[in-house]
């Protein structure tokens, strides 16, 4: 791919913010996203900015009590698009955005602070009961049959758990503390399983066969000089996704399937074959960590992301129908 034809990564808005940003999310089918994270004097903040004339508008300013970690649209309809949020006190609590006084519905769900949260169910996507995950990165949902949730530990273990039977499904180790996981599809069965790590690696893991001692196929990556914090799949093309390090920078990379997904091993049982990837696109936005990163669900190649220079950029992301 000649460097005409390779993607690029361009900083369309950038805003400054007076607090930290732990998280941002596109509002679905909206021009709209959230910020959220924490001010100096210890209190939680949900800020709605709606993209207008090539600038960003603040629409809404919302402090709580408690510093604000992350949020999701993925347990929502597409017609009520409820935020569900967790806070540094563990607290998850689900906002009406229209009417954001007081919580839609709130419960206790951790002692300490929720670091990540996920859901399915909702925005038309998937099938099955909308359902919240609350402290590790939440699976997939394809049908009432599979359910399942992913989480990563800091020592380098990801468990699979099965909810239907509330059993552990599959656990490996990356042998360095796990980062950010993300399947890269909600409404189909398991298909692959991205999982970043402290020390500047990810693993792909080619999750749609399981063999009985060896568990599911995967590659792994050098993806950044640093830590890398998250993961995320474009939603029209899940073999693209981007990684976010720890140094400010942003790597947009393809994954190549191999020619057959599985193969027959020595005593004739079938095992999963991995594939490749290969690196499209790489810039550094920022001095600091990104914090966070998110797809426009509506319009491909819009991003947003969050990083701890206190800043929130809008990305462009060009040429992506090509690939």
């Amino acid at each position: 791919m000649s460097a005409f034809e390779k993607p690029q990564i361009i900083a369309h808005i950038q805003k400054g913010l007076n607090y930290t940003v732990f998280d941002c999310k596109w509002v679905p089918c909206s021009a709209k996203f959230v910020t959220m994270g924490n001010f100096a004097r210890g209190t939680g903040v949900i800020q709605l900015y709606e993209i207008q004339h090539g600038d960003l508008k603040l629409l809404r300013e919302i402090e709580k009590a408690k510093p604000i970690k992350c949020g999701t649209f993925g347990a929502t309809s597409l017609q009520q698009r409820y935020l569900a949020t967790g806070d540094f006190a563990g607290n998850l609590h689900i906002w009406n955005l229209e009417a954001p006084e007081s919580p839609v519905y709130s419960v206790k769900g951790h002692k300490e602070i929720i670091n990540t949260i996920d859901g399915v169910g909702g925005l038309g996507i998937g099938e099955g009961a909308p359902e919240i995950v609350t402290g590790s990165r939440d699976g997939n949902a394809y049908n009432q049959e599979e359910r399942v949730v992913c989480a990563g530990y800091d020592n380098g273990d990801i468990k699979l758990f099965d909810l239907r039977n509330m059993s552990l499904r599959w656990e490996t180790n990356i042998k360095n503390g796990v980062c950010s996981l993300e399947f890269d599809r909600k409404d189909i069965s398991m298909n692959k399983l991205v999982a970043t790590s402290l020390e500047g690696k990810f693993h792909v893991f080619d999750m749609r066969t399981q063999h009985p001692t060896k568990g599911f196929a995967s590659v792994s990556e050098k993806a950044h000089k640093s830590t890398v914090w998250q993961v995320r799949h474009l939603p029209q093309n899940r073999e693209l996704f981007l990684t976010a390090g720890g140094a400010g920078g942003l790597h947009l990379w393809k994954y190549e399937y191999p020619a057959q997904r599985s193969k027959k091993d020595s005593e004739g049982v079938e095992m999963g074959v991995a594939g490749s990837v290969s690196l499209l696109q790489n810039v550094t936005l920022s001095s600091q960590p990104i914090s966070s990163l998110d797809w426009s669900p509506d319009k491909r190649g819009l991003c947003i992301c969050s990083s701890f220079d206190q800043m929130v950029r809008v990305l462009i992301i060009t040429k992506l129908h090509k690939i």
